[in-house]
C-alpha cells in the first residue's frame, strides 16, 4: 500500500517536472524567435538606412557648382557619408545615432542644393543681362562706327566741295609782235605764248583769300611742258607744272588768265592743257597747233 502511495508521488513529481520542461523549452523557444525577429528588423533597417546613404551619396555627386569652397564642403560631406555607411555596414555604430547623422547630412545637403539653385538662377540673371549689355553696346558701337563714317563722308564731301572749280576754259596760242602787241595763231611754229583763260565758279563753302593756280601743258606723248626745262619725259617728284599765277579769290565768280611761254619751239599736235588747284584738276581743254 505504501508502496503505491510512493509510486504515484514519483510519478507526479516526473508529471510537473515535464510539465515545467516544456514550458521552458516553449518559452525559450518564443523569445527565441522574438530575438530572431528582432535581428531581422534590425538587418532590414540597416539595408534601408545603406540605401538611403548611397541615395543621397549620388545627390551629392550631381550638384555642380563653379564655387571652390562650396566644392571642397561638398567633397567633404561626402567623404562623410562615405564613413557613416562603412560603420553602419560593419555593425559598430548605433544604428539610432547613424539614423541621427544621416538627417544632419541630408539638411546639409537640401541647403547647398537650394544655395546652388539660387547661385545658378543667379547665374542665369547675370548671363541674361550680360547678352542684354552685349547687345546694347554693339547697337551703340554700331551707331557710333556709322556715325563715324557719316562724318568721315562729310569731311570729305566738305574738303571737295571747298576745291575750286572752272569752267568755260578758253586756250589760244599767241604771237608777240614788235612792239608787244598779241595777235592768235594756231601755227606751232609761230607760237610764243600760250594763254589760258576761265571762269572761277562761286564756292561759299570754299576759304577765300589768295588762291595758287597751275597750269600744265602736256604733249601728246604725255609730258609736261616746263618753264627753262622743255619737254622732260622724267619728270621730277611732286607736280609738273608749266605755269603757276596766285590770285585774290573772295568766294565769287572770277575770270582769270594765265600764260605760258614755251622754252622752245613747239611742234605739231594736239596739247592737253589743265588747270590745278594743288594737286587737284579742276579744269581741262586742248589745243590743237599745226
Amino acid at each position: 500500500m505504501n508502496n503505491n502511495r510512493a509510486l504515484l508521488v514519483v510519478i507526479a513529481a516526473l508529471a510537473l517536472a515535464c510539465g515545467f520542461l516544456g514550458y521552458q523549452v516553449f518559452t525559450q523557444s518564443k523569445t527565441i524567435e522574438q530575438v530572431e525577429t528582432a535581428n531581422d528588423d534590425l538587418e532590414m533597417e540597416r539595408e534601408t538606412l545603406l540605401f538611403d546613404l548611397e541615395k543621397m551619396r549620388f545627390s551629392y555627386d550631381t550638384l555642380k557648382t563653379e564655387n571652390s569652397l562650396m566644392l571642397s564642403e561638398i567633397a567633404d560631406q561626402r567623404a562623410q557619408i562615405d564613413n557613416l555607411m562603412t560603420r553602419v555596414k560593419n555593425s559598430n555604430w548605433s544604428l539610432a545615432k547613424a539614423r541621427k547623422e544621416a538627417e544632419t547630412l541630408r539638411t546639409i545637403m537640401q541647403g547647398y542644393v537650394a544655395t546652388i539653385d539660387s547661385l545658378n538662377q543667379l547665374n542665369l540673371a547675370l548671363i541674361e543681362e550680360n547678352e542684354q549689355m552685349r547687345d546694347q553696346v554693339e547697337t551703340v558701337e554700331d551707331r557710333n562706327r556709322k556715325l563715324q563714317e557719316r562724318q568721315e563722308n562729310m569731311e570729305a564731301i566738305i574738303t571737295t566741295g571747298k576745291v575750286l572749280q572752272a569752267t568755260d576754259l578758253q586756250v589760244v596760242g599767241l604771237r608777240i609782235m614788235s612792239g608787244g602787241k598779241q595777235r592768235e595763231t594756231n601755227r606751232a611754229a609761230r607760237t610764243d605764248m600760250l594763254r589760258l583763260c576761265f571762269t572761277l565758279m562761286e564756292n561759299r563753302i570754299a576759304e577765300p583769300g589768295q588762291k595758287t593756280l597751275h597750269l600744265q601743258v602736256v604733249t601728246s606723248s604725255g609730258a609736261v611742258l616746263q618753264p627753262g626745262t622743255g619737254i622732260d619725259p622724267n619728270t621730277p617728284a611732286g607736280t609738273p607744272v608749266s605755269a603757276t599765277r596766285v590770285i585774290d579769290y573772295a568766294k565769287e565768280q572770277l575770270d582769270a588768265c594765265i600764260f605760258f611761254t614755251p622754252p622752245a619751239e613747239l611742234a605739231d599736235g594736239v596739247y592737253i592743257v589743265r588747270l590745278l588747284e594743288g594737286d587737284e584738276v579742276i579744269g581741262e581743254t586742248d589745243i590743237e597747233l599745226r
